[in-house]
């Protein structure tokens, strides 16, 4: 049986005869997934919270930009590899990391947050820049820009600091967007199956530029995230995906 974190904790409970009431309960029904066939075998991604997430996958358990109550991670196993795509606070927070991560857990991050780890997870960690590669357990990981390229939203996510993800399983490619824009980089993306696409303001993009974006590079499936935003910023998935164009199928995952 693979032992998840809720189960560690509940055996420790029971060694020491303490009661733990856990803010979990409330979320369970979400962590149920997606499950995608692949030629490497099935891919389940589980939604935790806005650009959070848990991809169960042929190479291992992967966690992205994990942050929050690490108790909302207790019923998945200790991640193999943790990405992050840079350093705010929706995306990394070193006390969540710190508990989340295992002895074996590799990281990987972009060079900004590299170097904002602490001592002791720093030399699982393997820092990524823009358009260069890391490899985990055989897969190809490259790193895609993430930027702003709206004058008054640069300030946000400048150029050349931020990462998104592509993950080459065999026979299928994961795009996470981080937090971008719709990016040239963004749009010549090729042969993607399965893609990660944030979209509020003032931070990234809204759902028109996201939809225009999603609809040039015509993943197989994407999920909207990270669609809360700020004064009136947030974005309503459901008119992204009324936007579309082909036949990419919307994957609506339950982010908040």
């Amino acid at each position: 049986m693979t032992q998840t974190r809720r189960h560690f904790l509940h055996t420790a409970v029971a060694a020491t005869g303490a009661v733990v009431l856990l803010p979990y309960a409330a979320r369970a029904a979400a962590h149920s997934g997606d499950m995608f066939e692949t030629p490497a075998g099935p891919i389940t991604v589980h939604p935790v919270s806005h650009a959070s997430f848990v991809m169960e996958t042929p190479v291992g358990t992967i966690y992205v930009d994990p942050v929050g109550d690490p108790a909302s991670y207790a019923d998945f196993p200790t991640p193999d590899l943790i990405l992050i795509t840079h350093e705010h606070g929706d995306h990394y927070n070193a006390e969540t990391l710190a508990a989340l991560a295992g002895d074996g857990t590799r990281l990987i991050t972009n060079p900004a947050v590299f170097e904002m780890l602490s001592d002791d997870l720093r030399p699982q960690a393997n820092e990524v820049p823009n358009n260069n590669l890391a490899q985990f357990n055989e897969i190809d990981i490259e790193a895609i820009p993430a930027y702003n390229i709206t004058e008054e939203r640069k300030n946000f996510h400048p150029e050349g600091r931020d990462n998104g993800y592509i993950l080459n399983f065999e026979g299928f490619r994961v795009y996470i967007s981080g937090d971008t824009e719709d990016t040239p980089e963004m749009r010549a993306l090729e042969n993607i199956d399965l893609a990660f696409v944030c979209m509020n303001l003032p931070f990234t993009m809204d759902a028109s530029a996201a939809a225009s974006a999603v609809s040039e590079f015509a993943p197989t499936f994407v999920y909207p995230y990270h669609y809360r935003g700020r004064d009136g910023g947030t974005q309503d998935p459901k008119e992204f995906a009324s936007m579309l164009e082909g036949s990419t199928e919307v994957k609506m995952g339950s982010w908040y």
